[in-house]
């Protein structure tokens, strides 16, 4: 009679994923943004002095956030560990998709926005866990994508003057609406900061 220890013994093992290295990649930061206020909007800022809640006085600040629709596990309003400090974006996926949307341009105070960085390839691909380290020795932490949402479509669509915007832009801007990270690290960062991605290791988990 067979046990279940020997039908696990018959089974075949999964296969190893394929595990690519970490790599570094450096950046460059264009411009600073904070919200000062309880609007959306950003508005720019010479500097960001940053401390383990992230910029002082903005929106988005704080230790704890509350839950809302990016997490349907959570009743809404749950009180919940915040990993969305900040909000990256990357010059030229704006540029790549203010053309697809036919649009002069997209201001990163527009989609609230903190850091407007270039030189990272597909920013908005990331994989959580990568660490940007700046000068100062302030590190951000990635939790991942940043979702685009009718918030921001609402908001392209009023300073373009086009209302349609605000739909199409939530279906363009899938994996190009740059990052959301946390500070792992306090410490100040410059208009004009050069930075490095600390990618890590990564692999694709599969159980069978």
């Amino acid at each position: 009679m067979s046990t279940l220890f020997d039908r696990l013994d018959d089974a075949a093992a999964p296969q190893p994923p394929e595990i690519r290295p970490g790599r570094r990649i450096a950046g460059r930061v264009l411009g600073l943004y904070a919200a000062h206020g309880r609007g959306f909007e950003t508005r720019p800022a010479a500097s960001l002095e940053l401390g383990f809640d992230g910029i002082p006085g903005d929106r988005h600040s704080g230790a704890t956030r509350r839950s809302g629709g990016r997490e349907p596990w959570y009743p809404r309003g749950t009180e919940i560990r915040n990993d969305r400090q900040l909000s990256i974006l990357s010059a030229e996926e704006l540029q790549a998709l203010a053309c697809d949307l036919g649009v002069e341009r997209l201001a990163p105070e527009w989609l609230g926005g903190n850091l407007l960085v270039e030189g990272i390839p597909q920013l908005s691909l990331l994989p959580p866990r990568t660490l940007l380290f700046f000068a100062s020795g302030a590190v951000l932490k990635v939790d991942g994508d940043n979702a685009p949402c009718r918030v921001a479509g609402r908001a392209v669509a009023e300073k373009t003057g086009r209302a349609e915007i605000e739909f199409d832009f939530v279906k363009r801007a899938r994996r190009r609406r740059g990052l959301v990270a946390y500070v792992e690290r306090p410490g100040a960062i410059g208009g004009d900061d050069r930075f490095e991605a600390r990618i890590p290791e990564q692999w694709i988990y599969s159980a069978g």
